[in-house]
């Protein structure tokens, strides 16, 4: 028994050391942006899962091709505007916090394992602020510089159009 005891800390340690190289190479962006608009109606721009053809200058065409729109299990098939395609997993929906999770499950991106969040909080003066938030590896082949840089492109782009939409309502 006492063999035991004076072995758990070292497990312990080993434990972490196994549990912290698994976590090498995962990265994450966040990005939020500030608007002027409730939270309401901030959510209400991008809360169908499909909406993001209306907000992401990126995006042509956006179809569920798997369940049902803003429940987790749909899939979204992206079409982007150079014609490759991106076919995304919702993870979690819940229009009470303004929030939803998704994954990517095949892209022609320089990422892997990406999994991301789209919220809506209130801001200052009764205005909202949009956090997008995601972690994810770098493609085989890719660097994590290149793959960070895809990811906050694609924010800045989305962010700096609903920006450009909330200003325009």
């Amino acid at each position: 028994m006492r063999r035991t005891v004076v072995h758990l800390p070292v497990a312990a340690v080993v434990l972490s050391a196994v549990g912290a190289v698994a976590l090498a190479g995962d990265l994450s962006v966040k990005k939020t942006l500030s608007l002027p608009r409730s939270p309401d109606a901030t959510w209400s721009m991008i809360a169908d899962y499909c909406a993001i053809e209306k907000w992401h200058p990126a995006i042509a065409k956006c179809q569920i091709s798997t369940g049902t729109t803003n429940r987790p299990g749909a899939v979204r098939r992206l079409t982007l505007r150079d014609g490759a395609s991106v076919s995304e997993e919702l993870t979690s929906y819940d229009a009470k916090k303004r929030s939803y999770s998704y994954k990517i499950l095949e892209s022609p991106l320089p990422i892997a394992s990406y999994a991301a969040t789209l919220t809506i909080v209130a801001g200052p003066a009764g205005g909202s602020i949009v956090e997008w938030s995601s972690t994810f590896k770098a493609a085989p082949g890719a660097d994590d510089a290149a793959a960070r840089s895809v990811v906050e492109g694609i924010y800045d782009a989305g962010l700096a159009n609903l920006q450009t939409m909330a200003a325009a309502q």
